[in-house]
């Protein structure tokens, strides 16, 4: 990533924040809509939309900018969530999809090629960057419930 793309992203964070964008709802909307199931894992679902929105965009965003705080973060996220049952790697996918597309729409005209393709690229790395999380902690501590 370039400082440029950086820039893009950050730019479309702004456009969001002065839009008065809570993109929380919206995305936990679709997502609970496309998994209606996975409602139930949520004990209380303000307290967790605010927390997996905002650190599913700090991933992506540290991601872009190289930041080291990333990768342990993952790691602990994707471990903390065997404790829910076997998560399919489908639902983190869409979840991350879905955010994407959420702080899209919340941008509006903001929302350039660019930030798209940045957005798009740090969303690929962190699925990307999960699929190694999991297969790491399956190596390490097995547990046939989430092998796959």
């Amino acid at each position: 990533m370039t400082a440029e793309d950086v820039a893009a992203m950050e730019a479309s964070l702004v456009a969001v924040a002065e839009a008065g964008a809570d993109i929380r709802h919206a995305l936990f909307d679709r997502f609970f809509a496309a998994y209606p199931d996975r409602r139930a894992s949520f004990m209380i679902v303000d307290a967790s939309s605010r927390r997996m929105t905002d650190e599913t965009v700090a991933m992506m965003l540290g991601l872009a900018k190289g930041e080291s705080w990333v990768w342990p973060l993952v790691t602990e996220l994707v471990h903390t969530h065997r404790a829910y049952g076997p998560l399919p790697i489908g639902e983190y996918d869409a979840f991350i999809d879905m955010a994407v597309a959420q702080l899209g729409a919340a941008a509006g005209a903001a929302w350039t090629t660019e930030c798209e393709d940045g957005w798009n690229a740090q969303a690929a790395a962190l699925k990307t960057m999960i699929r190694q999380a999991r297969a790491e902690w399956q190596a390490t501590l097995p547990d046939p419930a989430t092998a796959a």
